[in-house]
Formats: structure tokens, C-alpha cells, sequence
């Protein structure tokens, strides 16, 4: 299907913009009568779904772009050039989500910028704050030839693909830098967190496995979009891709299973608790049965085991970060009597956004050339 073909205006799309519509109206709640009355926290719980599934979630997703843009601009891999757009346009979707969220979840919105203005620089708060506007920044600069090759702007477009080797080694520094640095948030709650998270290890865990699912998104949005746009799957890409998948799968085992046996011991992932439950859920979802399924060269190099593989490693590394961001929290809360589950308004909002980089991609690929070297 060429690109000029493709209908906006579909029952799904139509759908989404329902979705849309409905996460303006929350968002408007919110910003007129407040964060305790849009949403289920409390000063007990204070971060929730926004912050959990939102950001932490949403940033691993989109290491995609970081990693993919890596491997083109810096080591050369040009196999990987027919995704580095897409990969990247992805991202930056993620990016503009996670600092939409984090708008609405703190108190003051319209203060958003004073870390900008008013820096802190012995708070790891303040390094999340400066890292997602720069890396946002940064892609959207990496995202900008698309823009400029649709305006016909030559110069513009010749400038900025220049630069782009300093602009993407600049953005793979902040990547890294910003993947950890969201685990070291969850440093400073150490009577809070389950230990069954809580550890010095966290920064490289949530790098590790923010590698891990970057690959698996970006492959799971490749064979996604050769389905609805209709053209010929990559599977060297794709095979590739999942191989690199097996290597930080292996890596991520081993860190896991290192931080619990030298840290609350083997027996704290067995006790029965609903935290030890969620434990062992996340394990086998997100890190046993992928690594055991890409470990099977039959499976690693067939579409459709590809395809359910990036999904359980999805699935599974949002998993781990609801369990840093809520439910290792859960027994904390409890001797407070205090609970939490996300408000419906909270479900809604974050619908809207996923909602929104569903329609914003489809808009990207009907009217930029984001696969530049797809056959059609």
C-alpha cells in the first residue's frame, strides 16, 4: 500500500478520536477542580497509574528510538535504516506522552517549567526533570528531516542531517543516562519499596531492561505497521532484532536473579504474598519464557513467534515497572490502611494519550515518508 492510500477517517480512527475527546474532558476536570478529585491518591500514595504506566512505562518504550538511531548513526549498521525512522518517530510520540502525564500528576501544573529555570542539581528529581526535556528536544531534531523533506526545505534538511551524527550520540548519552536515572528515583523510598525491587542495582535494572523492551517495541510496531499499511514485513530486521533481544534477555536474567538471591533471598519471591505473587508473574511473563522461546532459533526467526514474544516481553517489563511504581508499595500503604486503584479518569486520561500516538503515527506515515525504503 503506498502511503497516499491509506484513509484517515476509519471506524478505528474515529474510535481513537472518541478516546481523545473523552481524555480532554478529564484533563479539563483536572486542571479545574484538582489532583484529589480527578484521581485516587492520596498522601500516602501519592504516585500512581500516571506515574507507573505512563512514564515509567512509557520512556522503557521508547528506548527504541535511542537504540535503533545508535546502530545507524554511530555503528553503521545500515540494515537497520529502513525502522530508524519510524523507531524514532515512535519515541519521540513517548516522550511527549510521558511529560504530558507528568503535567497532569503534579500539583502545580502550570510550575512545570521552573526546573528548568530554578535548577536543583543534587536531586535525582531535577536530573529526570532536564533529561526528558532535552531527550525530547533531541528527537524531535532527529524526527525533523521528515518535516523538512515535506516542506522542501533543502537547506534545512541538508543542515540538520550534517549534525546528525553529534545529535544522535548526544541523545544515546541521555538515553542511558535517563533510563537509570528513573530507577535511582525509587532509591530515595527505601522503607517504602518491597524488597523484591528495592535495591542499588535498580538504575542498571531499569537500563537493562529498558533495552529490552525498546527492541521488542520496535520490532512489535514493525510487524504492526506492515499489517495495517500492508507492505512486506522485514524479517532480516526483524530476526536481527530478536537476536540482540535473546543477548539482553540473558543479561537481564542474570542481573534479576543476582539482585534477589543477594538481596531478600530466594524465599521472599515465594512467601504467597499478592508482592511476591506479582514478583513471579513479572518474571515469567517478561523474562523466563521470552528468554526461553528466544533461546529456539525456530521460534526467534518465525513472524509470528516474533510477534508473541515482543508482547510478553511488553507486557512483562510494564509489569515490573507498575510493580516499582504501585504494587511494591502496596505493603507500605497497608499499615496505613490506605489502598489504591486507578480512578477511572485516570484509566481514560492515559487511554486518550496511547489513543493519540495511535492516530499521530498513522497521521506521520499517510503524510511523511517514514518508511523511506519499505517495498510497497
Amino acid at each position: 500500500m503506498n502511503h497516499k492510500d491509506i484513509k484517515m477517517m476509519t471506524p478505528m480512527t474515529l474510535g481513537l478520536v472518541l478516546v481523545m475527546a473523552a481524555g480532554g474532558v478529564v484533563a479539563l476536570y483536572r486542571m479545574v477542580f484538582g489532583l484529589g478529585a480527578a484521581t485516587n491518591l492520596n498522601d500516602i500514595w501519592p504516585w500512581g497509574f500516571w506515574i507507573g504506566f505512563d512514564v515509567l512505562g512509557g520512556v522503557a518504550m521508547a528506548a527504541g528510538g535511542f537504540i535503533i538511531a545508535g546502530v545507524v548513526y554511530i555503528l553503521n549498521w545500515k540494515k537497520y535504516k529502513p525502522i530508524v525512522r519510524a523507531a524514532v518517530l515512535n519515541a519521540f510520540f513517548g516522550y511527549v506522552l510521558a511529560a504530558t502525564s507528568i503535567f497532569f500528576d503534579i500539583g502545580q501544573s502550570f510550575r512545570i517549567w521552573h526546573p528548568m529555570v530554578m535548577w536543583q542539581v543534587n536531586s535525582i528529581m531535577f536530573i529526570v526533570a532536564i533529561h526528558v526535556v532535552l531527550y525530547t528536544t533531541t528527537l524531535a531534531a532527529e524526527s525533523s528531516p521528515m518535516i523538512f523533506e515535506k516542506l522542501k526545505m533543502t537547506g534545512a534538511y541538508r543542515f540538520i542531517n550534517g549534525i546528525m551524527l553529534p545529535i544522535v550520540l548526544f541523545g544515546v548519552l541521555l538515553s542511558t543516562l535517563h533510563q537509570s536515572s528513573l530507577g535511582a528515583v525509587y532509591l530515595i523510598i527505601p522503607s517504602k519499596l518491597s524488597p523484591l525491587w528495592y535495591s542499588s542495582k535498580l538504575p542498571y535494572l531499569f537500563l537493562v531492561s529498558a533495552v529490552l523492551m525498546g527492541l521488542s517495541m520496535v520490532s512489535f510496531e514493525t510487524i504492526l505497521s506492515a499489517r495495517i499499511f500492508k507492505h512486506k514485513p522485514p524479517i532480516d530486521i526483524l530476526t536481527g532484532m530478536a537476536r540482540g533481544s535473546l543477548i539482553v534477555a540473558a543479561l537481564y536474567f542474570v542481573l534479576k536473579i543476582w539482585d534477589l538471591l543477594s538481596g531478600p533471598g530466594i524465599g521472599a519471591a515465594f512467601t504467597g504474598s499478592f508482592t511476591a505473587n506479582m514478583y513471579l508473574l513479572e518474571m515469567l511473563i517478561g523474562v523466563i519464557l521470552p528468554l526461553i522461546l528466544l533461546a529456539v532459533k525456530d521460534f526467534r526467526t518465525r513472524l509470528s513467534s516474533i510477534f508473541a514474544i515482543n508482547i510478553l516481553v511488553i507486557v512483562g517489563i510494564l509489569l515490573n515497572r507498575l510493580n516499582v511504581g504501585i504494587f511494591g508499595l502496596a505493603e507500605y500503604a497497608g499499615r496505613f490502611g490506605v489502598d489504591y486503584f486507578p480512578s477511572l479518569m485516570e484509566i481514560i486520561l492515559t487511554a486518550a494519550m496511547i489513543a493519540f500516538a495511535f492516530v499521530g503515527f498513522k497521521f506521520s506515515v499517510k503524510y511523511l515518508n517514514v518508511f523511506p525504503e519499505t517495498e510497497h
